[in-house]
C-alpha cells in the first residue's frame, strides 16, 4: 500500500509518516523544502505546496490512500487530482470545530469546507476530528514562560481535554492501515479535563521549576492576543474558553477505542515538550 502525506512536516503529520513507516507501509511526503524535511529514511519525499494544486500531481500518481491536511482554498482541486490519480481512501485531519453551527465559528468554517470537498468525491473518507491540540500552549503560552515563567490568561479556571498531537496521528495512521473506518467521523479529546491553572502546574512539573499562573480579562487577552491572530481567531479562543467554566467539556475514548491504547495524559504532553518551555539566554528571542 502507497500513501500519501501532506502536511507531513508539520506536528501531526510527522507522527503519521512515523506510524506508516513503522508498519511498513510504502510512504511518500509533500512539503514545500524537501532538503531540510528530515524525514524517516525510506520516505520517498516530494516537494509540492496544497495552495498550488498542480504540484501535488507527481506525488499522487500511484498513490491508494491520502492524508489530507486542511487547506479549504484549493481543496476541491487537490481532491480532483486524486480522483484522477486513482486515490480510493483519504484521511483528513479536521477539528471537532465543524460540529458548531452557529456560523460564527472561523475554525469549523475553514475544516467544514475541506470535508464537503472529500464527500463530495464519492472516494472512500475518514474524518479525523481533534477538540484542542496542547500544542496550542506553544504558541499561547510559550513565550512568557520561557520569558518570565508566568502564564497569563483570563477564566483561568476553564477546563480543557488537551489531546497530545501524536494520538492524532495515531488514530490517522490506524485509517489509513486498516480497512473499516470509511465513512467514520471521529471525535478525539484527551484523556482528562484540566483547567488552565492547574495545565500550568503540570507544565511546572515538566520543566522543574515554578511557574505561576495569573487571571486577566477578557479584554485584556483580546488586546494581547489580536498582536499576533485575527480577529475571528482571537473571539473563538475567548468564546471556548467562556463557554467551559459553565459546560466543561468531557473527555471521550475514540483513541482507545480506534487504536487500543489509552490516549497520553497532558503530563505525557508537558514531559514530551518540556525543552519547548526552557529558560530562554540572555538576549535570545522566541
Amino acid at each position: 500500500m502507497t500513501v500519501l502525506v501532506t502536511g507531513a512536516t508539520g506536528a501531526v503529520g510527522r507522527h503519521v509518516v512515523d506510524r506508516l513507516v513503522a508498519e511498513g507501509a510504502s510512504v511518500r511526503a509533500l512539503t514545500r523544502s524537501p532538503a531540510t524535511a528530515g524525514l524517516p529514511s525510506g520516505v520517498e519525499v516530494f516537494e509540492g505546496d496544497l495552495e498550488r494544486p498542480a504540484t501535488v500531481r507527481a506525488a499522487l500518481e500511484g498513490a491508494e490512500r491520502l492524508y489530507l491536511f486542511p487547506v479549504p482554498e484549493t481543496a476541491r482541486e487537490v481532491v480532483a487530482l486524486a480522483k484522477e490519480a486513482g486515490v480510493r481512501h483519504i484521511v483528513v485531519l479536521s477539528s471537532s470545530s465543524v460540529l458548531d453551527t452557529s456560523g460564527d465559528n472561523h475554525s469549523g468554517a475553514h475544516h467544514r469546507a475541506v470535508e464537503e470537498a472529500v464527500e463530495a468525491s464519492g472516494i472512500d473518507w475518514t474524518f479525523v476530528r481533534p477538540d484542542e491540540f496542547a500544542t496550542n500552549l506553544l504558541w499561547k503560552w510559550g513565550h512568557s514562560i520561557r520569558a518570565e515563567s508566568v502564564v497569563r490568561a483570563p477564566y483561568g479556571n476553564a477546563p480543557r481535554v488537551l489531546i497530545h498531537e501524536a494520538d492524532v496521528a495515531a488514530v490517522a495512521a490506524t485509517a489509513l492501515l486498516e480497512d473499516g473506518h470509511a465513512g467514520q467521523a471521529y471525535v478525539l479529546t484527551g484523556p482528562q479535563a484540566l483547567t488552565q491553572a492547574d495545565q500550568v502546574q503540570v507544565l511546572a512539573g515538566a520543566a522543574g521549576r515554578p511557574l505561576r499562573f495569573e487571571e486577566i480579562t477578557p479584554d485584556e487577552a483580546r488586546a494581547e492576543m489580536g498582536r499576533f491572530m485575527p480577529a475571528p481567531v482571537v473571539e473563538m479562543v475567548l468564546g471556548y474558553l467562556a463557554d467551559a467554566v459553565h459546560h466543561p467539556p468531557s473527555p471521550v475514548d475514540t483513541v482507545e477505542r480506534v487504536t487500543g491504547r489509552p490516549a497520553r495524559t497532558f503530563a505525557r504532553w508537558a514531559a514530551d515538550h518540556a525543552a519547548d518551555f526552557a529558560p530562554q539566554p540572555a538576549g535570545a528571542t522566541a
